[in-house]
């Protein structure tokens, strides 16, 4: 993700449930009994565990160096062991020949053949070395949520279900939105929203006004996608450009397809962010934060906790603009006044 340096691409989440009265006790013990350790994993696929966020051979957490101010930051190390295909399928294939020369056998039940495949695959996987991947959490314990190091759904099932078992605490994505609360004809907000957000960057040149905040500027950068449909079914357009000045993504926009994915600038108070925005999950993905001034090299926790606060203000920004989005979607303004001057911007 990027806590400690370069750009942050992470999954936000919801925390659920009540945390126990000695939380320092409880997340220390909890922390180290799911620690990543390789002890004993002979033959598994996968390995979970926890690890030091600036330190990856680092699973100890002495002098509980996953604490920073208010929020716990760790790595979620996963190890993977994987077969070939098809040296799993030549190995079966040498093992039953084997098998049956010895046994004296012209074939084989189905019994014989999945206990010799499975054999065959233990042996497989207890030789092969595993491939470690590491994803940062950053957990905000007041304010309940959490940031999780990767877009991959397959990475976050497996980070949802180990933050359960180590935690005993439920997580899920985090939306701006109540699903309750929108209506049937918005089946994908987070689409709409970033396709509303494109008219009104350019409509005030690249200035939208917060309510009881003031003006940020968001100007759409270098790459815009648009879909249609969704599955099997979706029609997808890629544009490329310098600021995105292109025809090809308003003729997409006429024809009926939403902005899914773009690379943003944002701009707020004197602070500038750049991140491709995923508007279906909400997400940020490679996220450049401003350079922040020199700190003192020894400063980790000051470091952290700067970076922690400018995500945490791009978070909030975005949010806020999907917040004047729905109030704007669910009135009557939309109807008279903002889709009149979306089907204007899009004709000029």
């Amino acid at each position: 993700m990027g806590l400690s340096k370069g750009t942050l691409t992470f999954t936000k989440y919801r925390v659920a449930g009540p945390l126990p009265d000695n939380f320092p006790d409880f997340i220390d013990k909890q922390i180290k009994l799911f620690a990543f350790s390789d002890l004993s994993t002979a033959g598994k696929e996968k390995i979970v565990g926890w690890t030091s966020f600036d330190n990856i051979l680092d699973a100890d957490f002495e002098y509980a160096n996953y604490s920073v101010a208010d929020y716990i930051v760790a790595s979620l190390r996963i190890d993977r062991r994987a077969v070939p295909p098809a040296l799993l399928k030549l190995k079966v294939l040498e093992a039953e020949k084997e098998f049956k020369e010895e046994k004296h056998l012209k074939k084989l039940f189905k019994g014989q053949r999945e206990d010799i495949r499975e054999t065959v695959r233990a042996g497989l996987l207890n030789r092969s070395h595993p491939v470690p991947a590491f994803y940062e959490m950053c957990w905000s314990v007041s304010g309940k949520w959490l940031l999780f190091g990767s877009l991959s759904e397959k990475v976050n099932d497996d980070f949802k279900e180990f933050f359960k078992r180590s935690f005993n605490l439920g997580v899920s994505q985090f939306m701006p939105w109540d699903p309750d609360s929108i209506p049937k004809e918005i089946p994908l907000p987070g689409r709409e929203f970033l396709t509303w957000l494109w008219f009104r960057s350019e409509a005030r040149g690249g200035s939208i006004m917060i309510p009881d905040r003031g003006d940020v500027e968001v100007t759409f950068l270098q790459r815009i996608v648009l879909e249609s449909g969704e599955g099997e079914y979706s029609e997808t357009v890629a544009c490329r450009g310098l600021h995105a000045d292109l025809e090809e993504g308003k003729s997409a926009l006429r024809k009926g397809k939403k902005v899914t994915e773009a690379r943003i600038q944002l701009g707020t108070e004197n602070t500038r962010f750049e991140f491709t925005f995923k508007a279906d999950a909400f997400c940020f993905q490679s996220l450049r934060l401003p350079v922040p001034a020199e700190e003192a090299e020894e400063d980790r926790d000051g470091r952290i906790l700067e970076r922690i606060y400018l995500v945490e203000l791009a978070m909030k920004t975005m949010e806020q603009l999907f917040a004047l989005f729905l109030e704007k979607r669910l009135s009557p303004q939309w109807a008279t006044e903002e889709l009149p001057q979306m089907k204007k911007w899009l004709a000029d």
